[in-house]
């Protein structure tokens, strides 16, 4: 589904953050990137989102080069396959709960039956996880681990082919990150969406099928397991 081949990024202040990389993904696997902070982990994820480009190397989506994409049709590639989760969630204070998890179909080519069809998914997501009753609520008005399931319900409301989700658990208490991280690999089985994480939760790390530690600017496979 994606490839990554010979990807190397620098940057001048912190030289060389990956190095030659390579990264295979298959359809509905779920995946983890741990490292220490300024590994490139963030780097990573934003070159697999057209979000940066990389020195050397290529990227390919369903045997697609990415990198010869200009601006226009680079955010139609992320408008139609992928979904962003942050460790901040970034969601905007002057909107509702609910405006803000719809604010995805208001930025991508969606016709009104479309638009109808994945508004009431998003209900439905919402419902599933726990939040359909702070739809009109502001994000001051809210909790950190209920406005991070709202960011993850928004960034599936598009009904993307991969989630990049950067440190989602990163600035929850415990308990909040385990609902996270149940929420995350319950999504990845029920829609099929592959999913791409970077952590430095263990935890969250072991959840996933297929394991990669980013070290030096390569990455070393961990595991590959059933999960």
């Amino acid at each position: 589904m994606l490839r990554l081949n010979n990807i190397s990024k620098s940057f001048l202040q912190r030289g060389i953050v990956l190095n030659d990389l390579h990264l295979s993904v298959k359809e509905g696997d779920t995946v983890s990137i741990t490292g220490p902070s300024g590994s490139g982990k963030t780097t990573l994820l934003n070159i697999i989102g057209l979000l940066d480009r990389p020195d050397a190397g290529e990227v390919l989506f369903r045997d697609k080069q990415l990198l010869s994409y200009d601006q226009n049709q680079a955010a139609r590639y992320r408008s139609l396959n992928i979904g962003f989760v942050f460790q901040d969630h970034l969601l905007l204070p002057y909107l509702t709960v609910f405006e803000n998890i719809l604010l995805p179909l208001l930025a991508s080519e969606t016709s009104d039956a479309d638009y109808s069809r994945k508004t009431d998914e998003a209900r439905r997501m919402m419902e599933k996880t726990g939040i359909s009753g702070i739809a009109s609520k502001y994000p001051y008005q809210i909790s950190g681990g209920e406005a991070q399931r709202a960011t993850l319900v928004r960034a599936l409301v598009n009904q993307p082919s991969i989630l990049l989700a950067d440190e989602p658990t990163g600035s929850l208490d415990r308990r909040n990150a385990e609902i996270l991280g149940d929420l995350l690999t319950g999504m990845n089985r029920e829609y099929g969406i592959t999913l791409i994480l970077a952590t430095h939760s263990q935890d969250l790390a072991d959840r996933m099928k297929v394991r990669y530690a980013l070290s030096e600017g390569k990455l070393e496979l961990q595991a590959i397991t059933d999960n």
